[in-house]
């Protein structure tokens, strides 16, 4: 089962961070089309967080056409996204890569503030769902 985390210091709306996460794992294949989302109920027992939120977050997934609910069954999977990035061979050099970023002495937050101003370098004026 998909296990949000929430950041409340990211500045990120809520809602905004289960609709990304939702989609990272469409995009991994860790949800496939079929597979029940948590209810509402579940995400709010994990994070502590309002269940309007969650509503608010699974209906921006709906309304994406990524997730269908189904009144009294739950939420699920409607569609898969992207080439199945898990697979690629570059996860490997990536994983490296951020052993080898760690290893440096670098945290966390260093490693992903790095990766994402060269995302941002290298996809300058992409769009992106």
């Amino acid at each position: 089962m998909l296990d949000y985390r929430i950041d409340r210091h990211s500045g990120m709306a809520t809602y905004l961070q289960i609709v990304q996460q939702t989609k990272q794992a469409l995009r991994l294949g860790l949800l496939k089309p079929g597979d029940k989302l948590p209810t509402a109920r579940e995400v709010v027992e994990a994070t502590a967080i309002n269940p309007n939120t969650v509503l608010k977050a699974y209906r921006e997934l709906e309304r994406e056409g990524l997730v269908v609910a189904r009144r009294g069954l739950g939420t699920f999977v409607r569609a898969s996204l992207g080439n199945d990035p898990a697979a690629s061979p570059l996860r490997a050099e990536l994983a490296d890569w951020a052993r080898r970023a760690r290893d440096s002495g670098m945290d966390r937050d260093d490693v992903a503030a790095l990766f994402t101003s060269v995302l941002e370098q290298q996809f300058k004026g992409d769009v992106t769902a």
